[in-house]
């Protein structure tokens, strides 16, 4: 029988692949409607593997949430926020 951390990881794989397939989604509309992004679950990974005695810094946590170094991601599927965008994330973020 799967153990409950063998589902829940691969729950995670299933949404590092959904995101993948949704470059369009930018991680300032992630923020905007779920208050989460891509980053955030770079530094989740990195908390967790903290908590388990490992060390993961921010660049490898993010190349495997994004599926390749950030700065190639960010040069591919990146684009500028708009002004809307980024209204609604500093009245998100001010309280």
């Amino acid at each position: 029988m799967t153990n409950k951390t063998e589902i829940e990881a691969a729950v995670f794989r299933r949404l590092l692949e959904h995101l993948d397939s949704r470059k369009d989604v930018q991680n300032i509309e992630l923020m905007n409607l779920a208050g989460f992004c891509r980053n955030c679950l770079s530094k989740w990974y990195m908390a967790a593997a903290e908590e388990q005695g490992e060390q993961v810094d921010y660049d490898a946590a993010r190349e495997l949430v994004y599926g390749m170094p950030y700065d190639e991601w960010k040069q591919k599927y990146q684009k500028e926020a708009t002004a809307e965008q980024l209204d609604a994330f500093k009245n998100s973020h001010s309280h």
